[in-house]
């Protein structure tokens, strides 16, 4: 399958070591060898990297990981394809404007010919996950504006992705680059780590980090994987059907909803 991996922080925080991580799983720790991307928010813009690649080879994945980009919100998403081809318009995570902000979303599951209703948004690959974020966008075009309350827009994606996943499999990360959406269908882990920082080394690199010695007792950051990336920390597992909206690196809204129960995530 895919996995995923997002960042909510209330400091302008880099991803090195937990991009690190997650690149060694595609195409070397692990069989997601078909692209990867990734996308920092920095203000109101958005610095996105993609490559049709697998991540553990790709030179752009290399400067990704030794460059610290600063941002407090970020997504990542390395693909071993099934629904459409290994392409660079299929590499994740997809991104549109929606009322003045750049959208960003990705996608951890397949739900079998799933078709985007007709709308302002529409596909330019061919997978079944750009086919859900363009749904999911004129649906929210269609139904709220721009004025609309914050928790009217998020308990309407929630729905949405609640219909999704009873589809198929539908792990999600979407963001406006104010908060970041999360929702479990079947596999997703979190950490949230505060003061007093420590030590941690990741399960698929021989890279350890001292946190306390990279950042300050005010820094709160929150990582979002599909299966922890660390073997030294503890991890929470989300339940099927939960979904978290983040801001700042905390969890400011939490709630279930009503999903089947898969027994494992499909590929995308």
């Amino acid at each position: 399958m895919c996995e995923l991996l997002g960042m909510s922080a209330n400091t302008p925080t880099d991803l090195c070591f937990s991009f690190a991580g997650l690149r060694r799983r595609g195409g070397a720790c692990g069989p997601h060898g078909d692209g990867w991307g990734i996308a920092f928010y920095e203000g109101r813009g958005v610095r996105v990297f993609h490559d049709p690649s697998a991540s553990a080879h790709s030179r752009i994945a290399e400067v990704v990981e030794t460059h610290p980009i600063k941002s407090e919100v970020a997504l990542c998403h390395i693909r071993q394809a099934n629904v459409g081809r290994v392409a660079l318009e299929n590499t994740h995570p997809f991104i549109r404007e929606l009322w003045g902000q750049y959208w960003c979303f990705a996608h951890n599951g397949q739900i079998g010919g799933f078709k985007a209703r007709p709308g302002v948004y529409q596909p330019v690959g061919d997978t079944d996950s750009e086919h859900l974020f363009c749904d999911l966008l004129n649906r929210l075009r269609a139904r709220h504006t721009a004025q609309s309350h914050e928790a009217d827009l998020h308990a309407e994606i929630a729905h949405a992705a609640s219909e999704y996943a009873r589809m198929g499999v539908c792990n999600l990360l979407i963001s406006n680059g104010d908060w970041l959406f999360t929702f479990c269908s079947t596999r997703m882990a979190t950490i949230t780590r505060r003061a007093p920082f420590g030590p941690a080394r990741l399960r698929d690199a021989d890279i350890t980090v001292d946190f306390e010695a990279e950042t300050t007792p005010n820094d709160v950051v929150s990582v979002i994987a599909t299966d922890p990336l660390t073997c030294d920390e503890h991890w929470e597992r989300f339940a099927p059907g939960e979904w978290r909206i983040w801001k700042q690196g905390e969890v400011v809204r939490r709630e279930h909803a009503d999903i089947p129960v898969f027994a494992h995530s499909n590929p995308a």
